[in-house]
């Protein structure tokens, strides 16, 4: 059973459109950080986000950009300006932050392509609030600078086929402190092919169950989460080295 609300965010006197959903008990909260050309609209993401949801944790997807903004950004002046949408994606973080039950919460993002890329620089901002980062065919290569700061562990997902991204992928790895890059064969980059946004939303699940709900058990090295020994079957892991 969950509870759903369209929330506002004021950032630097803009209004970011979102959506939050709270499952009853959520023992952790996933913000999402859109793509280019993408918003909160999303299908892809939305996918993910109600799995999320059934595996009660908690989720936030707004928009990083303002209906005029995404009106006058026919040049991608706006959508790929990691550093603003980093910084929105900053505020909405420290906006969560407010209340003490969301406070509670341990918070992490789901970045797709560019969002990705504001989600490690956000990630290196709050190292003390977001404890795991998940990237769907994202561009880490656009966080370059910012990589070796991101202290909460981060999933890389590329699909097979995805090979441009998945070479820029493999080279931003090994940047990242704690870190493992999955592949999810002979998917492309919008993951469209059957049964493969299915495989990202389970590896998404897998992931934060073990960074945000069960955290402390990880560490105690409690099993993986849900649906671990299945994935594994379907993807292909490659670590980087510590």
């Amino acid at each position: 059973m969950s509870t759903e609300h369209s929330i506002t965010v004021i950032a630097d006197g803009e209004p970011l459109e979102g959506d939050l959903t709270l499952p009853l008990d959520a023992k952790g909260i996933v913000l999402f950080a859109h793509g280019s050309g993408s918003s909160r609209h999303s299908p892809r993401n939305r996918l993910v986000a109600r799995t999320l949801n059934h595996a009660g944790i908690a989720t936030l997807l707004f928009d990083l950009l303002t209906v005029e903004e995404e009106a006058q950004d026919t040049a991608g002046r706006f959508r790929f300006d990691i550093g603003l949408l980093a910084d929105r994606l900053i505020k909405v973080t420290d906006w969560v932050q407010e209340v003490p039950e969301r406070q509670a919460l341990h918070l992490g993002y789901f970045g797709a392509s560019t969002g990705a890329a504001a989600a490690l620089v956000a990630a290196a901002e709050r190292p003390g609030i977001v404890r795991a980062v998940v990237s769907r065919g994202g561009r880490p290569d656009l966080a370059f600078g910012a990589l070796d700061r991101v202290l909460a562990p981060t999933r890389l997902v590329v699909g097979g086929e995805d090979r441009e991204v998945l070479a820029l992928n493999q080279r931003a790895r090994l940047r990242l402190r704690h870190s493992d890059l999955v592949i999810v064969p002979g998917a492309t980059h919008l993951f469209q092919e059957p049964r493969a946004l299915e495989q990202v939303a389970a590896l998404a699940v897998d992931w934060f169950t073990r960074h945000l709900v069960n955290a402390s058990h990880e560490r105690a090295g409690a099993p993986e989460g849900p649906g671990s020994a299945s994935l594994r079957r379907e993807v292909r892991h490659e670590r980087a080295p510590s």
